[in-house]
């Protein structure tokens, strides 16, 4: 029970996030919030009040209530970890209800899979819908810089190089692609129209599988 009501309250400072992206510092009515997150008005009251007395939230009553400096810090953590586990989702390609999964996968995200998901999405990724990522947390920040951009290996340029991060493929695609000398580490480069691998062997590989691996593209290339 008590990690489905960590949910609860997580989903609580999610909407509230998606309410100060519209307007920063807003007060957010409790009516409003109820009709955000399909629950009674006094139920969104009642869990309102308990998220002022963790310090999360600034209840005022009768108008509604706003995220503090720490609920903005963990509202802001559970929209991007919703955000990433879409674009993640549409990397599969993944024939469900992106969304709706997305609010399941949130909540398994932790530190060390938010790092690995923005190093695969990318620093200026947008979700499915076109809405930008939160920033990370200053902690995930601090772990992520020195990080490259992050791109699939059909968006690399002409004179790019740098190393696979990431690989969303089928098993035998997989295989195939270890037996080039194309693995997660693998140094690549990008010369006119072709991929070239540490030992100079060109890479040849379906637009498909390119848009399925992702490389860290080292800062000092243009």
């Amino acid at each position: 029970m008590v990690g489905h009501f960590q949910e609860f309250e997580d989903e609580y400072l999610e909407t509230m996030y998606e309410f100060h992206e519209v307007e920063p510092l807003g007060i957010v009515r409790t009516g409003d919030l109820a009709a955000r997150l399909r629950v009674s008005p006094a139920s969104a009251t009642e869990m309102v009040q308990r998220l002022a007395s963790r310090g999360l939230l600034e209840y005022i009553p009768y108008k509604g209530a706003r995220l503090t400096d720490e609920g903005l810090v963990h509202g802001q953590k559970m929209k991007r970890r919703h955000r990433l586990a879409e674009v993640l989702l549409e990397h599969l390609p993944y024939e469900g209800n992106a969304h709706e999964t997305a609010c399941r996968l949130e909540h398994a995200i932790d530190d060390d899979m938010e790092v690995a998901l923005s190093r695969l999405v990318g620093a200026d990724a947008l979700d499915p819908s076109g809405r930008p990522i939160p920033p990370p947390t200053e902690d995930i920040e601090t772990r992520l810089k020195g990080s490259g951009r992050t791109v699939s290996l059909l968006e690399m340029q002409d004179g790019e190089s740098g190393h696979l991060v990431g690989m969303l493929l089928p098993v035998d695609a997989k295989e195939g692609l270890d037996a080039a000398g194309c693995t997660l580490g693998s140094h690549l480069s990008k010369s006119g129209e072709h991929l070239l691998t540490s030992a100079g062997d060109v890479l040849s590989i379906s637009d498909d599988w390119l848009r399925a691996v992702f490389i860290s593209v080292e800062e000092n290339t243009t």
